[in-house]
C-alpha cells in the first residue's frame, strides 16, 4: 500500500515523543548521546534517521529500531518517487 506524503520522521519524533513527554531537544540529545545540533536538524527535517540514531531512539522511547528506519524509508521513497522520471527505464525481465 502506498503512503501519500508521509511526514518526515523528525516531525513524528517531535510531535509524538518530545512534545507528548515534555522533553526538550537538549535533554533528549544528551540522553541519547547525540549533539543538540544533530537532533535539532533531525527534528527540523534537515537530516534523516541513521541506523545508529534508530537504535538510540528505540532504546530511549521503548520502540524498535525498525520503526524509526521504516519511517525514514517511507519518507525517502515518497520523495524519490516524486523526483525521478522512470520513463526511459525498461523492464529487463
Amino acid at each position: 500500500m502506498a503512503i501519500n506524503n508521509p511526514p518526515h520522521p523528525g516531525e513524528i519524533l517531535n510531535e509524538l515523543y518530545l512534545k507528548e513527554n515534555g522533553l526538550s531537544i537538549s535533554k533528549t540529545a544528551t540522553n541519547i548521546g547525540m549533539s543538540r545540533q544533530s537532533l535539532s536538524e533531525l527534528v527540523n527535517g534537515k537530516n534523516g534517521i541513521t541506523a545508529q540514531t534508530a537504535l538510540r531512539l528505540a532504546k530511549a522511547f521503548n520502540t524498535s529500531p525498525r520503526y524509526w528506519l521504516n519511517l525514514q524509508n517511507a519518507y525517502d521513497l515518497y520523495k524519490a518517487e516524486k523526483s525521478i522520471n522512470l520513463d526511459e527505464v525498461e523492464e529487463l525481465v
